[in-house]
């Protein structure tokens, strides 16, 4: 399917202009998200240019929805991202190990590496 032209495909990378306006915030803004949540990680190419993928623009609008619409603070969010993270690290535990997939160490130590930056920024 054609995309209409000045469109980009649902899942091409975003500059940090494009997410700030889509998503009416502040550049500084994403910035410092990323600097508060570890699990936010554009890509960065030359230059220090931020790429965000598809999954990093539905965190923001995640982090966004917590902080300015349910009440969350930052401190909070950190705290619910820890708790999924956990959650999620004990749900993998519990996966056979013949049904281990390539990548998954390492993903359950970047999240744990994750858990441990969000309960040292406390």
């Amino acid at each position: 399917m054609a995309q209409p032209p000045g469109e980009k495909a649902s899942g091409a990378f975003r500059t940090i202009g494009e997410v700030s306006r889509e998503l009416d915030l502040p550049q500084h803004r994403l910035r410092y998200w990323e600097s508060r949540f570890p699990q936010l990680r554009p890509v960065k190419r030359a230059g220090q240019r931020r790429y965000y993928r598809a999954e990093d623009v539905a965190l923001v609008r995640r982090i966004d929805s917590l902080l300015n619409r349910e009440g969350y603070t930052i401190a909070g969010v950190q705290r619910l991202f820890a708790q999924e993270g956990k959650a999620k690290a004990s749900a993998r535990r519990e996966t056979p190990a013949d049904q281990d997939m390539p990548g998954q160490s390492l993903r359950a130590i970047r999240d744990a590496l994750a858990d441990a930056l969000a309960a040292d920024s406390r």
